[in-house]
Order: C-alpha cells, then structure tokens, then sequence
C-alpha cells in the first residue's frame, strides 16, 4: 500500500498508520541548527565537493568560484554546525563531511529542485 492509498482518519485526515513519535525539544533544535547551517547555496556546494573525498581550501576555492576569505567563513559555519571537519596534512588542512547523511539531504534537496524545474 502506498502513502496516498493509506485510509485516513474522516476527524484528523490523516494516516491510521503509526508514524514514529516527533522527537524532543533538543533534538528539534539540533536539526534546525544542522539545516540552516545547510542553507547558503554556496555552503549546499561545499558539501556536495566533499561527499566524494576530502578538498583543501584552494581546491574549493577553484571549483566554486568563491573568495579564499569567503570559503573559509562558511566552512567554520559548517565546522561548527559539525557538518564537517579539518585535518592537517603538512601546511594544508583538508576538509571532509561528518558522515554521508549529510550529502544525502543535500543531495535530495538538489534533485527535489531540479525536479520543480522541469
């Protein structure tokens, strides 16, 4: 049975399923805090060059066609909103996501757009 032939409720006019309960307060905030850190188009083409492999600064800097100075600003966003994290690697640091749930909200919300354009 597929979602739009589940039976609704004739009061509510939703589902009689059982959908998992709506988590608590903080973890609301949480993911709030994750989406909007997630929100700047510029920040949606961090993430999706670092889903494959690690960048260093200049390497997102050539392929997003953004200032050093303006990267770097939206990867402490990132950074702190732990989307991603640096490691040192000689005199760079290399950037790479937390883990892959993050490129796949990003990844769907690109193909959810792209779908509203055709």
């Amino acid at each position: 049975m597929t979602i739009a032939e589940e039976p609704l409720d004739s009061h509510t006019g939703h589902s009689h399923f059982d959908h998992p309960p709506v988590p608590d307060r903080a973890t609301l905030d949480s993911a709030g805090e994750l989406l909007r850190a997630l929100s700047a188009p510029l920040r949606i083409g961090i993430v999706l060059m670092l889903r494959d492999h690690a960048c260093c600064v200049h390497e997102l800097v050539e392929n997003l066609d953004a200032t050093q100075p303006l990267i770097s600003q939206h990867l402490r966003v990132l950074k702190a909103a732990g989307v991603v994290r640096g490691e040192r690697a000689g005199r760079e640091v290399r950037y790479r996501l937390i883990d892959d749930h993050l490129a796949h909200i990003v990844v769907d919300a690109i193909a959810h757009a792209q779908e509203g354009q055709q």
